[in-house]
């Protein structure tokens, strides 16, 4: 591999995990369009689903007390649903109106968050869509996070206990995909190696990031979350 492809990957895994690690989601949506300047879709899954798979271990024993787990075991049909269909059109589809189609639903979603504010929509129905839907663009793009929002939200109210119960869901939709991408035959030996080669980098993003967490503020912090989803829809809107 050349060294522009270890620094582009090591470069978009790195601020993806570290935004990540600061606000509980959105990782993906920084790494993806990074990864996609020097590789193929499907390798750039592959790297994200490992990395996920190694911040999940991390994370989610660190943050384990504070997981609402009622919540993420309500997400867990949904969620291994949708992840399979989203792999299976990565698989044998061209998604890429699908792409930008999350981009104008991430965009609509920060609108509403801004002008509702605190208005929250209470409906079975419309949460397991949600989750449905974001397992399948968890399974599709690495992307579903923004979706999880949604349902966590209209669950957990707490800064600390909405950011851990996005862990556990990240850590959900990671065992769910591991296997399938690994079956379908995205998933190979060298996307491990060459992960474990960056595995420094992705701990220090993780430090860092776990660092910057403690020095911000519930307030800062939603307003990083909207600012994240703002920027990441337009760049999945106009990224070819």
């Amino acid at each position: 591999m050349s060294v522009e492809f270890f620094i582009i990957l090591g470069l978009g895994i790195f601020l993806g995990f570290f935004i990540q690690t600061v606000i509980g989601f959105a990782g993906a949506l920084i790494a993806l369009p990074i990864l996609l300047i020097t590789m193929s879709l499907k390798d750039a899954i592959a790297y994200l689903a490992l990395f996920y798979l190694y911040s999940s271990v991390i994370l989610v024993s660190k943050e384990w007390k504070s997981i609402n787990r009622k919540v993420v075991l309500k997400l867990i049909l949904a969620t291994i649903f949708g992840v399979s269909l989203g792999i299976l059109v990565l698989q044998y589809g061209k998604p890429t109106v699908l792409k930008k189609m999350l981009g104008v639903f991430i965009l609509v979603y920060v609108m509403y968050s801004i002008y509702m504010k605190d208005k929250l929509i209470k409906n079975n129905k419309l949460e397991f869509i949600f989750s449905l839907a974001g397992g399948f663009f968890s399974g599709l793009f690495s992307t579903g996070g923004p979706l999880y929002v949604i349902v966590v939200r209209n669950s957990v109210v707490d800064m600390k206990v909405f950011r851990a119960t996005m862990f556990g869901v990240l850590g959900l939709i990671t065992i769910t995909r591991i296997p399938i991408l690994y079956i379908q035959g995205i998933l190979k030996f060298n996307h491990l190696y060459y992960s474990l080669i960056l595995s420094p980098l992705f701990l220090l993003a993780i430090y860092l990031g776990k660092k910057m967490y403690l020095k911000l503020s519930e307030a800062i912090l939603k307003k990083t979350v909207l600012m994240v989803l703002f920027l990441s829809g337009l760049m999945l809107i106009l990224k070819n």
